[in-house]
């Protein structure tokens, strides 16, 4: 093709004239406007089309991108504020049970010590009593102790002469006899 518009442009130009490059040219003018056209004519038949596709082609991706994406973001942010519901609400619900928690540990804390201490005052009571039992049985034995000595001292004593001196001494002895015993 350059080897044509070589040729054509040699064909145009004046003989043997030396001009200079700024010189006015018909010929050259009419040339260049030709080429012009053509070129222009098959770049935009081959290369004009592809490129706009192209860019169209890349227009629509962007554009569909940035849709995405907004409505990505738009599903991200419904997505955080759904999260934020849910974490106020698990919050809540923790609260909730701690609370519930407290309550049940201080009612237990109550009813054991409310068992606590009528389970105690039973034991001392149960105490009291078996006491009150063992002292009287005590009571009892020492009262049974004390006539066994008070009917053997007397035994003794009837059985020996009453006399004063006799009756101190043996007094005395019994008593001596006891604190052995």
């Amino acid at each position: 093709m350059a080897s044509i518009l070589n040729f054509a442009l040699l064909a145009f130009s004046s003989g043997g004239e030396g001009g200079s490059p700024l010189d006015i040219n018909p010929g050259v003018i009419i040339w260049t406007t030709i080429t012009f056209i053509f070129l222009f004519l098959v770049l935009k038949k081959m290369a004009w089309k592809p490129i706009l596709n192209s860019l169209n082609e890349r227009e629509n991706f962007i554009k569909d991108s940035l849709e995405k994406a907004e409505k990505a973001r738009k599903e991200a942010e419904e997505l955080y504020e759904k999260n934020k519901q849910n974490l106020a609400r698990a919050e809540e619900e923790a609260q909730k049970i701690i609370e519930q928690g407290r309550e049940y540990a201080e009612n237990l804390k109550k009813q054991i010590l409310e068992e606590s201490k009528a389970e105690a005052k039973k034991l001392i009571q149960d105490a009291s009593a078996e006491i009150e039992r063992k002292n009287q049985e005590a009571f009892n034995n020492l009262k049974t102790q004390i006539a066994e000595i008070a009917v053997g001292a007397a035994e003794k004593i009837i059985r020996e002469k009453l006399d004063e001196q006799t009756n101190a001494k043996l007094v005395e002895k019994y008593i001596e006899d006891l604190a052995k015993g």
